[in-house]
């Protein structure tokens, strides 16, 4: 199974993270308040908080944020209220989209979702129109410029209960199902391994490749939309990525 479609998006993600950290940082603070007050603010008994953690420092959030945020999270009194929705659409050519979004207004949310989507050659869709497409997937990136062995991380990553290991280019994938992305994630890191990446995706089972220009510059548009609102969380597509 190849990875390099489904890394060119964590890639593209990766690279906007880089130079908006205090927007992602304070994106995911929201997602840690939200499983913290579902589940706790201890990550030994909180897996989804254990799996937002691993996330936050795959992109380099201080261990100080992250404390302050479960902290708040977990004082009396807190007053952020988040609501979880996900939209389902489509782009230009039909594209397939998710978007996943916290909101303390899912008025003013979805007001912008189909903004975003009409504006740009696309529609919104009713839940699980597009979704059937995904499969839900716990997926580890580990640079080769971090001097892992392959064979070595293959063996810990399978043995850990990795449904799949992939060798590209300039990385590792590690591929789990959600409810053993924990185990692995935790058993590598304890390795001494660190992540280009690590989160719960959505993994297209089927691309899409758009051709012509103004259909590649809708699109493209979209995304930066729907990436720099700040009620959404992550944004999975099946759109195949330019070579």
């Amino acid at each position: 199974m190849s990875g390099h479609s489904k890394w060119s998006n964590i890639k593209h993600k990766k690279e906007k993270t880089d130079s908006q950290k205090a927007k992602i940082f304070t994106k995911i603070g929201r997602e840690i308040s939200v499983v913290v007050k579902q589940g706790g603010p201890d990550p030994a008994s909180n897996f989804k908080l254990k799996d937002v953690i691993t996330k936050a420092r795959s992109v380099n959030m201080p261990n100080d944020n992250i404390m302050r945020c479960i902290k708040k999270a977990a004082g009396e009194g807190s007053g952020d209220n988040y609501e979880d929705i996900t939209y389902e659409g489509y782009g230009p050519k039909g594209v397939a989209v998710i978007v996943e979004t916290l909101t303390d207004n899912r008025n003013r949310t979805g007001g912008d979702m189909k903004h975003y989507f009409d504006k740009y050659g696309g529609n919104l869709g009713a839940m699980g129109c597009v979704s059937w497409m995904f499969d839900r997937k716990g997926v580890i990136i580990v640079s080769k410029e971090s001097g892992a062995d392959e064979e070595e991380l293959m063996m810990q990553a399978l043995d850990l209960g990795a449904d799949d290991f992939n060798s590209e280019d300039e990385y590792f994938e590690i591929l789990t199902s959600p409810e053993d992305f924990s185990k692995v994630s935790g058993g590598l890191e304890e390795a001494g391994y660190t992540f280009e990446s690590a989160e719960i995706s959505m993994i297209p089972q089927n691309y899409t490749k758009l051709t012509e220009a103004d259909d590649i510059k809708n699109m493209n548009k979209l995304l930066e939309m729907l990436e720099d609102n700040d009620d959404v969380q992550n944004v999975w597509t099946n759109l195949e990525d330019e070579e």
